[in-house]
């Protein structure tokens, strides 16, 4: 089981450029295209197990900041499908990354209602970089429902590395933080 976790975390940690979806304006449409869209980017795959563990390392209501980054994440997008501007998307994406990262990588445990609401937070410029992109109800449907799958991944993945070895959650959360300073990096370069 270690293994399997260390495996995923790698294949994560490759990651040596931005993957944020912003840029292809609605263009994608239908539930599979929709709960495949945090899957398939990089940045979002990893911030949103990094929540997930995070929560189930450091919390009780191991389901609060999860349900938060869904539901906010899920307002974004509709904002953005709305012609709402969110400045900084991407930044705020790598910021994420970095900020969850660390906090698991220090298994920092916040006050619930505190940590629900940094996630949430962040999980709004997430949703507007997908609202960006997805094209209708059923994509936005999909996404969500794609964001709690990877949620409750994260937060089986944080029960068993709670178990297993204090370690690897470590390891895991500097390899996420060290994806959102990569990304930082790439877009102040760029």
């Amino acid at each position: 089981m270690k293994l399997k976790h260390l495996l995923t975390l790698s294949l994560a940690a490759l990651s040596f450029s931005a993957f944020a979806h912003v840029g292809d304006a609605h263009d994608h449409g239908g539930l599979l295209t929709g709960f495949l869209h945090p899957i398939t980017g990089l940045d979002h795959l990893a911030a949103m197990l990094a929540v997930g563990v995070w929560s189930a390392m450091t919390t009780k209501r191991l389901w609060l900041a999860p349900l938060s980054f869904a539901t906010l994440l899920l307002a974004g997008a509709l904002m953005a499908q709305a012609g709402v501007a969110f400045p900084a998307i991407e930044p705020m994406i790598a910021a994420s990354m970095l900020v969850v990262g660390l906090l698991l990588a220090a298994q920092v445990k916040l006050p619930e209602a505190a940590g629900a609401v940094l996630v949430g937070t962040f999980a709004l410029f997430h949703g507007a970089a997908h609202g960006q992109e997805l094209a209708d109800g059923a994509a936005l449907a999909g996404m969500v429902l794609g964001t709690a799958v990877l949620h409750a991944v994260g937060i089986g993945m944080g029960l068993g590395l709670k178990r297993a070895n204090h370690w690897l959650p470590r390891v895991a959360g500097g390899l996420v933080a060290l994806m959102g300073l990569n990304m930082g990096w790439s877009l102040l370069a760029g």
